[in-house]
């Protein structure tokens, strides 16, 4: 007989994960099915590993700049074997850590791969899920009230170009490099693409980064990326905008590889050791038999309602398959979300939670709610409060100075509309205005708002108050 449950989660990513556990906690009996690793991209293949990469490049640089500081240390010299093994360590212990978390649980994990069955003789509706089993045993029926579609995504890949090919990674790939190359192109300035070029720059890499749009971190407001190229080529890093690449000139040999560009109107030409395609993510749908519900997608995303309900309302989905910000910790809010309503705890709709967004790179980028240009095309009369860095005392003390935060108000409300920093630490910093979004602050009550001196946080008041004109230290 089909095992029966409450709600079966398909993917045991970030997203899903945290939807089961919460679901449990609900008392609902859960099954989570998983074809690859409990963590899902973000632990194995994204978030974690990718910033444990980071973090090590930070130091090497911190390092090599240590007489700044009156310290002595000597030439810095780079281990990228440990840099590998001290992130795998932290993958393997966070990745443990899951496991334990649904054990305690109660929650029911299968391995392989889901697949959603349409009505049939184990139910009258569509939902029952198949699982092929990875250890290739019989297929296992499950009879969910629930389910929700939590597969996430894979790298998006750029027609023409052979992966297979030694020097040819995607960002999946580049995890598991096992030494350094000394040049690198990157196809993409969006997000994972910066945050490799600020990684690879770091440990010495010659670093070329070809964006097929005007700018760098199109999604951010255009003062932040245009600070982001300022930094990234002071560094060293060879920005190309509006590069459209010719794949089809690409070669690829043991000798590394090579490829041109139109970039206005001329072919420019790019050689490197190894070739890093960073164009986006696409979903992971094309094979969970969405085909035999009423389920609608558009533009390879499954189309839900404001709590995550698809056109089946017993089916839900989160995170990188629905529309939105492909990031985990909105993949969790989804997934909570979710699993309370289909409880019947009426939790707020999702589109009412401001969703900060944040770039790992250095300088870091943050962002919560609309730009300015964004805010104009809505309609507000947009004032803007721009703070720098270089004039808060503690970014001077930790020798991290470049950068700044930016408020967008409604200038006939002084409703906050949006907040954006680059530089030291903002992606700690981004939850005060996140916070501040969600309570629907105006500037004036966060320039009213005590800062502890010195602290970066000191950058929130006086970008605040700038946006008055009121600034007290600048």
């Amino acid at each position: 007989m089909p095992e029966e449950y409450d709600l079966v989660v398909i993917g045991a990513g970030t997203g899903g994960y945290v939807a089961a556990i919460r679901a449990a906690q609900l008392g609902n009996q859960v099954a989570l099915i998983e074809k690859g690793e409990v963590g899902g991209t973000c632990l194995h293949k994204g978030c974690i590993p990718s910033k444990a990469l980071l973090r090590s490049a930070e130091v090497y640089s911190e390092a090599k700049r240590a007489e700044e500081f009156g310290v002595h240390t000597g030439k810095p010299q780079l281990d990228f074997t440990k840099v590998q093994s001290r992130k795998q360590t932290i993958v393997d212990q966070l990745s443990s850590g899951v496991q334990q978390l649904l054990k305690k649980e109660g929650i029911t994990i299968y391995e392989g791969h889901a697949r959603i069955l349409g009505p049939s003789i184990f139910s009258p509706r569509a939902g029952s899920i198949s699982i092929e089993k990875n250890d290739g045993s019989e297929n296992e029926v499950l009879v969910p009230k629930h389910v929700i579609i939590a597969s996430g995504s894979k790298p998006r890949q750029l027609p023409g170009i052979d992966f297979s090919q030694e020097n040819v990674m995607t960002s999946d790939d580049a995890l598991f490099m096992e030494s350094l190359p000394a040049s690198i192109v990157i196809i993409g300035g969006g997000v994972i693409g910066i945050e490799w070029a600020s990684m690879l720059v770091d440990f010495d890499v010659d670093v070329t980064v070809l964006e097929a749009q005007d700018r760098l971190l199109s999604g951010e407001d255009e003062a932040i990326s245009n600070e982001m190229r300022k930094q990234l080529e002071a560094r060293g890093v060879q920005i190309v905008v509006n590069a459209d690449v010719r794949t089809e000139d690409l070669d690829v040999n043991k000798e590394g590889i090579s490829l041109s560009a139109d970039v206005g109107g001329k072919t420019q030409n790019y050689h490197a050791d190894r070739l890093l395609v960073s164009v986006g993510r696409e979903a992971n749908i094309s094979d969970i038999g969405l085909q035999n519900t009423e389920i609608e997608t558009e533009r390879g995303k499954i189309v839900t309602n404001g709590w995550g309900q698809t056109k089946e309302a017993h089916i839900y989905a989160i995170g990188d398959v629905v529309r939105g910000f492909e990031l985990a910790h909105v993949a969790s809010h989804e997934g909570v979300t979710a699993v309370e309503h289909m409880n019947e705890m009426q939790p707020a709709k999702l589109n009412a939670h401001p969703m900060p967004r944040c770039t790992y790179s250095h300088p870091e980028v943050a962002s919560v709610g609309l730009s300015e240009a964004e805010a104009k095309a809505q309609g507000f009369d947009v004032k803007v409060g721009i703070f720098p860095l270089q004039a808060i005392g503690k970014a001077l003390i930790q020798g991290d100075k470049e950068g700044f935060c930016k408020f967008v108000s409604d200038g006939k409300t002084n409703d906050l509309l949006g907040v954006h920093i680059i530089g030291a630490k903002a992606t700690e910093l981004i939850a005060e205005g996140t916070l501040a979004m969600l309570l629907d602050a105006a500037d004036w009550e966060v320039a009213e708002t005590v800062h502890p001196h010195p602290s970066l946080s000191e950058v929130f008041k006086e970008a605040a108050l700038q946006a008055d004109q009121r600034a007290i230290h600048i």
